[in-house]
């Protein structure tokens, strides 16, 4: 029996769902969750709206498939407004982070569901629901009832059932949340591969970074009902547009500094005493202007040579399997570097320098 998504041919109409919100807001409880979000997706695309908790992501999506509506803005697909339109009209399938299956039905009358609402005859709804459950693993499990399933087979039964009726948007709202580590990461990677093949433009809520970066085409990071960036996952991880955006994914080094000007390689800073450059993320400053940069651990080189870079003393070290984390401790402040599990180690006390490339730096007005 299959367990992962097989081959899918591609959609034809795979230029249909480009999504266009434009001032979109909403108040709930008096308070304004979310503040005129402005995006638009390309046709085919996998875009997720990232952030934490309360930070009006859910809220947009659900604004999206109609299930709130926006107290403001227009929210369109393929040039339609469709901002009044209730959801039974929208085309769009959503997988909901319970799944949401009818318990009483089995898997293919789940999976039928939003077919026989859509009147499809009896014959047509049989072959679709065959080629859906084949398409997503589930062939052989037609007559199960989701109470006899695992959460993974639930998800793709999900999945299923959102796709079969062609939508022209995907929503999913954390489907992969109440799944354990090692099959979460699978069924993403499934989704990511199925999403590809089909064509369907998806829109993912999550707060798991990772998951955000190892399945999206675009990233929206969203706090406090605003999106602070929208951009690749490449550029959202390397080129942090705000401060939360750089403290919230993933581990950064946020190092002060001040301007010093235009190089051939990047803008150069004055960082303790120290000359060291990085890449403005938006309008370079003015030379003299208090600077935030942004580097990764990842990024962050350390030798004993001399190089030039942020001077320091090495004040701890830690073995973490696939990376050694080094803690180097600067006139600057603290600066953590990921090594390889395979690099010299330097010892506690030892004097080194901290160095990348201006590529690999983020850099923006305090």
């Amino acid at each position: 029996m299959s367990t992962s998504v097989t081959e899918a041919p591609a959609r034809s109409d795979v230029r249909r769902g480009r999504l266009r919100l434009d001032g979109v807001r909403k108040v709930l409880g008096g308070k304004e969750v979310v503040s005129s979000v402005d995006l638009e997706t390309e046709p085919g695309e996998f875009l997720t709206l990232l952030g934490p908790s309360g930070c009006g992501k859910t809220t947009t999506l659900n604004m999206v498939a109609g299930h709130l509506t926006a107290d403001g803005g227009v929210i369109e697909v393929d040039g339609r407004d469709i901002t009044a339109v209730p959801p039974h009209r929208r085309s769009m399938g959503m997988v909901f982070q319970s799944y949401a299956l009818f318990p009483h039905m089995t898997v293919a009358e789940n999976v039928a569901f939003g077919l026989r609402m859509r009147k499809v005859p009896a014959a047509d709804r049989r072959r679709q629901v065959a080629e859906m459950l084949e398409l997503v693993g589930l062939d052989g499990m037609a007559d199960r009832h989701p109470g006899r399933l695992s959460g993974g087979q639930q998800q793709r039964a999900a999945l299923a059932r959102a796709l079969v009726v062609q939508p022209d948007l995907l929503l999913l709202d954390e489907p992969f949340s109440n799944l354990d580590a090692q099959l979460r990461v699978r069924l993403r990677e499934e989704v990511a591969a199925l999403q590809r093949r089909i064509g369907t433009t998806t829109i993912l809520v999550t707060h798991d970074q990772e998951e955000a970066l190892a399945v999206s085409d675009r990233i929206a990071v969203m706090a406090d009902g605003v999106i602070h960036q929208l951009d690749r996952p490449r550029e959202i991880y390397l080129r942090p547009g705000t401060d939360f955006v750089a403290r919230f994914i993933g581990e950064v080094n946020a190092i002060e500094g001040t301007a010093a000007g235009p190089v051939a390689d990047g803008y150069a800073c004055t960082v303790a005493g120290e000359t060291v450059a990085a890449t403005p993320a938006g309008d370079p400053p003015a030379a003299g202007e208090a600077v935030r940069l942004y580097v990764r651990p990842e990024v962050v080189r350390i030798s004993t040579d001399g190089a030039q870079g942020l001077r320091g003393t090495v004040r701890e070290t830690r073995f973490l399997g696939s990376r050694i984390r080094c803690v180097v401790a600067t006139p600057a402040g603290e600066v953590t570097a990921a090594l390889p599990f395979d690099a010299r180690v330097p010892a506690v006390g030892e004097e080194v320098t901290c160095a990348w490339r201006p590529s690999d730096a983020s850099l923006a007005a305090r």
